[in-house]
């Protein structure tokens, strides 16, 4: 697993043709700040336009292709990103951070999903109807959306543009791709597989560029005629508020504060395994994953004894090294954001437990997975995503305590609960708030051929995944035939 010599050069893809930017941004590894991955030339809005004129051009003859035309693209996409597999999954652990094991894993997963797309391009997805008036006939069918802006965050670099652009393809659509700037590699290899995969050129388009330039032109641009983003809150505001009079689609995936509750009924280890696992793993950088764990009064103190032992003998290092519990921070900004929000903790009254910096042999960002014990549901740590290996505790009197705190949240994507009573867990399915329950699961980890995605601030717009997809990657047409005249 060396890394070469010097850095490659990425630049962005539009009608089939790499396109130089206006300048060049370093693609660093956060294990290791010495190892650039590679260089990204960096689009300017110009790009951007020249990538939306390239996809709006290219659909009238994509959208006519046949179902199996595409489908057998994205087959052979899927084919190659699972033989590729081990090297890819190399290149996202590098770039990203996230350990070699969970990186495959992510790269794997979007092969998976390449190919259930490939799938569903061939699925049946309209309807023929007898009229209430007699002799008319009824179709109902589904025709693809056009242009779509697909924006991506840099968290599941390959994994995420995998589950937009799939569908977005599988239906007929043309896609201009914008992935963070943090991750251009993971990126610019799926774009390049799809493409010898066989898609005509300005079906994909990718565009490195820096939100600030291209977003204007990707969510304002006439030619788009649908965005969907992952990203924060904010960002994702400011796209709603921008289209709110344009009629463009928008399908967002946002923020993420989400609660495990730990009840005295729990199998203990379960509920450290499901804590750890949810809170910690891809270090914590996930929208999914365990953010306040909501713990009943009679197993409180067990609980966060146990949680101190399984962290003591957690290995934070190099993401590609054997043995590696939890990778680095993906950069310095964010680990700013981990210490400002431990910092806030422990001026609101917790005990942190752990969250110190982790020296290593190479120059990273390495922080040891972190516990605010003894914190309370409006602490601000409780109350705003903080994106990193932080957790809080709040201690419930009981069950239905547990319960009400845990749907105080705004950005309810996931919550679960570790319970081996049965009603406890019926009940909590039922009335959690959040748009996806796990019980005796961590809150992080979901199938790619169910629906995603959460309620109040954390989506908006049809889900994602599975057979949702067809709702956001689609227009309904319903016709109407009466028999001709003689």
């Amino acid at each position: 697993m060396s890394a070469p010599s010097e850095p490659r050069v990425l630049r962005s893809i539009l009608g089939g043709q790499q396109v130089d930017g206006v300048g060049t941004r370093p693609n660093v590894n956060p294990s290791d700040l010495d190892d650039v991955v590679c260089v990204a030339s960096v689009a300017d809005a110009r790009v951007a336009e020249d990538a939306v004129e390239a996809a709006a051009e290219a659909f009238p003859a994509w959208s006519h292709t046949t179902p199996w035309q595409r489908a057998e693209i994205l087959d052979r996409a899927g084919s190659e990103v699972l033989a590729r597999a081990d090297e890819l999954g190399d290149l996202l652990a590098r770039e990203e951070g996230k350990t070699y094991p969970e990186a495959r894993g992510e790269v794997v997963r979007a092969g998976q999903i390449l190919k259930y797309f490939s799938g569903v391009a061939l699925q049946p997805h309209g309807l023929a109807l007898d009229s209430v008036r007699p002799g008319i006939e009824v179709t109902v069918t589904r025709e693809p959306v056009g242009v779509v802006s697909v924006i991506t965050p840099w968290n599941f670099p390959i994994a995420i543009p995998a589950w937009k652009i799939a569908p977005a393809l599988a239906f007929g659509n043309t896609v201009v791709f914008k992935p963070a700037d943090l991750v251009p590699a993971s990126a610019w290899e799926l774009v390049d597989i799809l493409g010898r995969a066989g898609l005509p050129d300005g079906v994909l388009n990718l565009v490195l560029g820096r939100g600030s330039e291209v977003g204007p032109v990707l969510t304002g641009s006439r030619r788009v005629d649908a965005i969907t983003f992952t990203g924060s809150v904010s960002t994702g505001r400011g796209i709603l508020a921008s289209t709110a009079g344009t009629g463009v689609k928008v399908q967002l995936e946002l923020g993420g504060k989400n609660p495990l509750v730990v009840t005295g009924h729990a199998d203990l280890d379960v509920a450290v395994e499901c804590a750890v696992q949810g809170g910690f793993g891809s270090t914590g950088q996930r929208c999914t994953a365990s953010s306040i764990l909501v713990v009943t009064d009679d197993i409180h103190d067990a609980f966060v004894d146990a949680m101190t032992a399984r962290m003591d003998a957690w290995t934070v290092g190099d993401a590609r090294t054997s043995g590696t519990d939890m990778g680095p921070v993906v950069d310095e900004s964010q680990l700013a954001q981990d210490r400002h929000y431990l910092d806030l903790a422990r001026s609101e009254g917790a005990y942190v437990i752990g969250g110190v910096e982790v020296p290593s042999a190479t120059s990273g960002h390495f922080l040891a997975p972190a516990l605010a014990v003894g914190t309370a549901i409006d602490h601000t740590i409780n109350q705003e995503e903080v994106f990193g290996p932080v957790m809080s505790v709040v201690r419930a009197a009981d069950y239905h305590e547990a319960l009400a705190l845990a749907n105080t949240s705004t950005m309810n994507l996931s919550a679960g609960i570790v319970t081996t009573d049965l009603a406890e867990a019926a009940h909590f399915r039922r009335n959690s708030k959040a748009g996806m329950v796990m019980v005796n699961l961590p809150t992080a980890g979901v199938d790619f051929h169910v629906p995603f995605g959460g309620r109040g601030e954390s989506s908006h717009g049809p889900r994602e995944q599975g057979p949702a997809a067809v709702e956001f990657f689609t227009v309904s047409k319903t016709s109407y035939t009466a028999p001709g005249i003689p």
